[in-house]
């Protein structure tokens, strides 16, 4: 088996995992609770607004030193603490996002194609193919968000979910290679 042989797989698993992340994102309740409303959300859209697109934290302290000032320490003990993604301004383009979210897919076919072609002999029946795709995927899709949920502050409930998605996805990316490798 080769990358370049399994351009079936790769493309038939990026396609299912879009129409599920779709269907997951769009008419599933479990993501719906994920964002909440700040307690003033136009004093808070007044304070950000002219901040360029981009990470931010508050407080914010710029190295380990920083936190020797008492007035620093102060305002971590007071609160409030929030790391906040800023983005630019307007409708959000859904179709630049959806099209990202597909090259995404596809690339995460490209790497299970890889851990398949490199792990399993020609004549692998489709458990075995499916165990290899299949975990590459569930690591590729949700790993990471244990680190946001450690270092980030991102509720455990939604790494949960995220993890919950990500292992629906590892099914379906698992099963295609399976069936199609």
């Amino acid at each position: 088996m080769t990358i370049i042989g399994l351009w079936l797989p790769i493309l038939v698993s990026s396609i299912i995992v879009f129409i599920a992340s779709a269907a997951i994102w769009m008419a599933m309740p479990w993501h719906k609770s994920d964002f909440k409303k700040t307690g003033n959300e136009e004093a808070v859209r007044a304070a950000l607004k002219g901040s360029a697109p981009g990470l931010y934290m508050l407080p914010y302290c710029e190295g380990q030193k920083g936190l020797e000032d008492p007035e620093m320490k102060q305002k971590y003990i007071d609160g409030p603490q929030a790391f906040i993604t800023v983005v630019a301004n307007g409708l959000p383009k859904m179709g630049s996002k959806m099209l990202l979210s597909l090259l995404y897919y596809v690339v995460v076919g490209v790497i299970c194609a890889y851990f398949v072609s490199r792990t399993a002999s020609a004549d692998a029946d489709y458990l075995a193919v499916f165990r290899i795709s299949g975990a590459v995927a569930w690591v590729a899709y949700g790993i990471a968000y244990i680190q946001d949920s450690v270092w980030f502050g991102r509720p455990w409930s939604i790494t949960v979910k995220n993890l919950s998605d990500a292992l629906i996805y590892a099914l379906l990316t698992g099963g295609v290679f399976g069936w199609l490798a």
